[in-house]
């Protein structure tokens, strides 16, 4: 009986163990109730369909973790027709289109100063940590609050919201009005600099990662393909014809100084934002704010965005069919799984909310779709604009009628056309009548039609939702489907796709692929809902139910 006994005891014992050691592996997979941090991952230029081309490349821990063990939204995209780094980060962290937050490009032309205006410029702040002209710079111009603002208000601003990439537009409007602390790549220095905006002076860790000079280092890199040519076969070719490529070539491998040398560029550093190391530049200094700000380590939500923005100039070079592109995303997908297996073991991915999504998406070039029998071309904005200024000197007299074009956008001379006594709508009709005409361009809409008339759907519901009365021009164009705006020789613009990928991924998240349409505008109202806070105060998209259940 005693033996009996004793094996009954030592039974419950190990019985209990097992039970606490079980206890102790699964508390820390045990969601909070809010997430410790919140991480937005942004990138420019990544088409929605990156991810199912280059799947069987991917490694596990990168962008199959996210869509492997996260939330996938698989029809996201915007519902306004242009986007580029001003006005996709914008419409992420606000809820609203630029018809409510007021980012109409990355610039617009300013009736009042008689100039263009950089999104995020203000000549108010002045630099911090870099030359006077890089920092000028904060979101000011930026109408609405953001969903981290409002976190902010809705704690006494306890929380810690920080912002981060290579480009200033893309770092400032993410971070909205209230981030403690913006930064961005200054190409002179080559250093991570800030605005007095935000700051002072530098955080001592910022000093000390910028006394390291790790952006030298890459410039004395080579950019090899990390596998064989032969093995990118979603690709072209990587000698096709159908890229402009760098100046001093078009096929592997680069050799960084060789890219620097061949654009005669003063500011050498940057060539980082067209070559992946920049990628790699972006996550590590992400990985020292984490570290050094203390990001996630109390019961406070922080919020960090992360703006990766080389796969741009790639795609614009390159073309989304190049092995350079396929390299560069096959690049990201492993700074990616580094990233993610850090925040795993400094915050717990159990305590992290990640958001990955995309600015805007990339066109294929004109000469590849027709060479495939699909329509396509140019639509040269010089031309078409002196042709346009030739037309109205004969039908009005000779005078400045048009007092800038930009971004698909006419502006034109009010005080001139009213001084005139002309009719403004009727003068507007005249020139959206005739630049209808223009090869390449498939719809004209004037600002008085947009403020007239409210458009349910199709592409004039798009162009309200990217109009805004203070900063739009008089006539807005919408090119041709596969059509992409050139100045004399210059191509200045690679499109817009609005398709773009959509990942939720860690806190109180868990597998789900969602195929009906998701609007990006609908990411910070269901934040504000996980978090019980107030939307942002423009905000109009719609809370994602798969998300908040």
């Amino acid at each position: 009986m005693f033996i009996h006994l004793r094996i009954s005891l030592v039974f419950i014992i190990s019985a209990l163990l097992v039970v606490q050691l079980s206890n102790a592996q699964n508390s820390k997979l045990l969601a909070p109730e809010n997430p410790r941090l919140i991480i937005c991952l942004t990138v420019s230029q990544f088409r929605s369909d990156y991810i199912s081309r280059y799947w069987d490349k991917f490694e596990d821990d990168g962008f199959k973790r996210l869509a492997n063990r996260g939330i996938n939204c698989k029809n996201a995209s915007y519902s306004n027709l242009l986007n580029d780094k001003g006005v996709g980060n914008a419409t992420i962290s606000t809820g609203t289109n630029p018809s409510g937050h007021g980012i109409v490009g990355s610039s617009w032309y300013d009736d009042l100063r008689g100039k263009i205006i950089p999104s995020v410029y203000d000549e108010s702040v002045s630099t911090v940590g870099g030359p006077f002209e890089a920092g000028q710079c904060s979101p000011r111009q930026l109408f609405s609050t953001t969903f981290s603002d409002e976190l902010k208000l809705s704690n006494t601003f306890k929380s810690k919201v920080i912002s981060i990439s290579l480009e200033p537009v893309s770092s400032v409007l993410s971070g909205g009005h209230t981030a403690d602390a913006a930064y961005w790549f200054d190409i002179q220095n080559g250093n991570f600099i800030s605005s007095s905006y935000y700051m002072d002076s530098l955080a001592p860790w910022v000093n000390d990662f910028n006394l390291k000079k790790i952006p030298s280092t890459y410039l004395e890199r080579i950019w090899e393909p990390i596998h064989p040519l032969s093995e990118y076969t979603e690709s072209l070719p990587d000698n096709n014809k159908f890229e402009e490529g760098y100046k001093s070539g078009s096929t592997f491998p680069y050799e960084v100084k060789d890219l620097i040398k061949a654009y005669k560029r003063k500011e050498e550093f940057a060539v980082l934002n067209t070559i992946p190391f920049g990628d790699n530049l972006v996550k590590d200094f992400a990985i020292q704010a984490i570290v050094n700000e203390e990001l996630g380590k109390d019961f406070v939500t922080d919020v960090l965005f992360v703006n990766f923005t080389s796969l741009e100039q790639i795609g614009n070079l390159f073309g989304p069919l190049s092995v350079e592109v396929e390299d560069a995303v096959l690049r990201l997908d492993r700074e990616l799984a580094h990233f993610l297996d850090f925040i795993d073991s400094e915050i717990g991915i159990e305590n992290t909310l990640v958001i990955f999504t995309a600015e805007h998406g990339l066109n294929h070039r004109p000469e590849y779709l027709e060479a495939n029998k699909i329509p396509s071309g140019y639509f040269n904005s010089s031309s078409a604009i002196s042709l346009l200024t030739i037309y109205l000197n004969n039908i009005y007299g000779k005078g400045d009628w048009i007092k800038q074009y930009n971004s698909q956008q006419i502006y034109l001379n009010r005080t001139l056309i009213e001084s005139a006594d002309l009719k403004l709508s009727d003068f507007q009709d005249n020139v959206a009548n005739l630049m209808l005409q223009f090869t390449g361009v498939q719809n004209t809409i004037t600002s008085t039609a947009l403020l007239n008339n409210y458009y349910i759907e199709g592409v004039f519901r798009k162009i309200q939702n990217g109009y805004n009365q203070k900063r739009s021009g008089d006539v807005i164009l919408h090119l041709n489907n596969g059509y992409l705006e050139k100045q004399g020789k210059t191509i200045i613009s690679m499109g817009s796709d609005t398709r773009v990928p959509l990942f939720w991924y860690g806190w109180k998240t868990g597998k789900k692929d969602i195929f009906r349409p998701v609007d990006i505008t609908d990411i910070a109202p269901t934040i504000s809902v996980l978090l019980d806070i107030s939307y942002p105060n423009s905000s109009t998209g719609t809370p994602i139910e798969e998300v908040i259940r």
